[in-house]
Formats: structure tokens, sequence, C-alpha cells
């Protein structure tokens, strides 16, 4: 069950574009609302089921909520995912071309 709800707190887009940005560190809440171009109480939804499930954290610095990565592991499970749907890809468009040519 753990490992399901783990998951689930990925299987949004925002939530990925999220992880995409703070890959190279911390971010202000305020740079993630302006880069993703939503609502900050969107934005806050998503960042709250990331951080319940453990992948980001958060802290204050002065006016400015920081937030960063708690695993950078979570890129190895995002990049071996890619490298599936890439194969699944390649598979499905192989199967493709030999349907064609049957025609």
């Amino acid at each position: 069950m753990l490992t399901f709800v783990f998951y689930k707190a990925l299987a949004h887009p925002t939530r990925i574009k999220i992880l995409d940005l703070l890959k190279n560190g911390e971010k202000c809440v305020c740079n993630i609302i302006e880069e993703l171009s939503l609502e900050q109480s969107n934005v806050s939804q998503h960042l709250n089921v990331l951080k319940n499930q453990g992948i980001v954290a958060s802290r204050r610095e002065g006016t400015f909520v920081m937030y960063y990565v708690l695993n950078p592991k979570i890129y190895d499970l995002i990049d071996t995912t890619d490298e599936i749907l890439e194969m699944q890809l390649e598979t499905t468009q192989k199967e493709l071309r030999k349907r064609r040519n049957k025609i």
C-alpha cells in the first residue's frame, strides 16, 4: 500500500514538472509558481502531496518558503520510467510499421 501511495504522488504531470524544477537545487515557491504559470493554490496542493510522501521538504528563509528534494534517487526512478516508456514506444512503432507493411 505504501508503494501505491508513493507512486500516486508522482502520477501527475505538474508534480513531475515541480521535481524537474528542483533538480538543480532548492527553489522558492514563488519561482515555482512563476515557472509553471499556475495559481498559487494549485502549486501548493501539488507541493503538499509531494511533501506528505517525503519526496520534497521546505524551509523558511525570511519571508520565502524554499522547497527541495529530500532524496535525489527520485530522479533515478523518473529516468528509469522514461526509459521504459521510450522502449514501449519503440516497440509500438515497430508493430505499427509491421502492420502497415502487411496492408
